[in-house]
């Protein structure tokens, strides 16, 4: 496919967004489009960058995540501070459903090759398994959030956040701390002495810096944090109750005041869904051109990868995010779920490189 008409396209959305929606949406969908050409472009994935680590014992993609979360709360957290009441942070209930979901999305993320970000990117390059994987996600994002009531009635505490609890300025310091031991962690279980110590890659540092600055221009349009997996659950929730397979109103999460408006409204106005598009499209524009990536897969492979899509979906919404709606925006947001979010999705990760390994992903 050739850039210009994809372009052309591109920018036809963006126009039609701004007259029959919002200028708004149309800026978040440019927004989008940045993430996905800087996520597609520099091939700047999560789950790689925990791979690696744990594999190869390479620190630069996890130190460029690192390097993304400290450029974004240097930002975010006074912002909130400054404008309480009109930007929200990304917070979360430390749970029983966190610890599981959490752990689950970890150990998943790497079978299927992509969290909620990667997912979108990878499919919008034309990567079969995450092209098949995109709607097994959005069912299992759904049927987490139709459930997740349930889940969260195991047990737990209201949602805790730095910026309220002790001010812009110790809430940055603490997760200035956070991110620094973070980071030792990452070069201690990483190679020494090989490659001039190398723990920086530039093309990664550079994307994250570009992923930070777009996470906080999407707070500051949208006045709520960058999230992918919300997007995902609106849709499945759409496509069943248009069906009549699923009353909203009966279900205690889709029939919250906010939940039940979005749901109602069209989903053009939602937030999430913008930049999930934007995202789709930025990916695409960057593989114009190009053949889908990724190796051929056995039929086990397949339905083992398209199960671990599914559970991606379902677990990102116990747990209350991904790596992008947990762990980026919660974290660079101030809230205590996000770094309970990466502590268990971590664990599920060295779990999912040994199932991966096995199964020969």
């Amino acid at each position: 496919m050739s850039r210009l008409p994809l372009s052309i396209a591109i920018a036809a959305a963006f126009v039609a967004l701004a007259w029959f929606v919002s200028l708004r949406q149309a800026l978040l969908f440019l927004v989008g489009l940045g993430m996905g050409g800087i996520l597609a472009g520099a091939r700047f994935g999560f789950t790689t960058g925990w791979r690696k680590l744990i594999e190869n014992r390479d620190a630069t993609g996890v130190c460029a995540q690192l390097i993304l979360l400290a450029v974004a709360a240097a930002i975010s957290i006074p912002l909130l501070a400054a404008f309480p009441t009109d930007l929200m942070a990304a917070l979360g209930p430390p749970s029983f459903s966190l610890l599981i979901g959490a752990f689950v999305f970890g150990a998943c993320m790497q079978i299927a090759d992509g969290c909620g970000s990667g997912t979108l990117y990878k499919a919008g390059m034309g990567v079969p398994l995450n092209m098949a994987i995109l709607p097994l996600f959005t069912l299992g994002s759904f049927l987490g959030s139709a459930q997740l009531e349930q889940w969260v009635s195991l047990g737990a505490v209201q949602p805790i956040g730095l910026v309220n609890t002790y001010g812009p300025g110790k809430a940055l310091l603490l997760t200035f701390i956070g991110l620094a031991l973070v980071g030792a962690l990452a070069l201690a279980w990483g190679k020494r002495g090989e490659r001039r110590s190398r723990w920086l890659d530039r093309k990664l540092v550079i994307a994250g810096i570009g992923l930070a600055l777009l996470a906080v221009l999407n707070l500051v349009i949208a006045g709520q944090p960058w999230g992918v997996v919300y997007g995902f659950g609106l849709w499945g929730a759409k496509i069943f109750t248009s069906l009549g397979l699923f009353d909203p109103a009966a279900n205690p999460f889709w029939s919250q005041p906010g939940n039940f408006h979005t749901l109602s409204q069209n989903v053009l106005l939602d937030v999430t869904t913008i930049t999930n598009l934007g995202i789709l499209a930025g990916a695409l524009w960057i593989s114009a051109s190009k053949a889908g990536a990724g190796k051929a897969l056995t039929g086990k492979q397949w339905v083992i990868g398209l199960i671990a899509g599914f559970l991606l979906g379902y677990s990102s919404r116990l747990a209350f995010g991904c790596n992008v709606g947990a762990m980026v925006s919660g974290i660079s947001t101030g809230s205590v779920h996000g770094w309970i979010w990466i502590v268990l999705a971590f664990g599920g990760s060295i779990l999912g490189v040994r199932l991966r390994r096995r199964y020969g992903f």
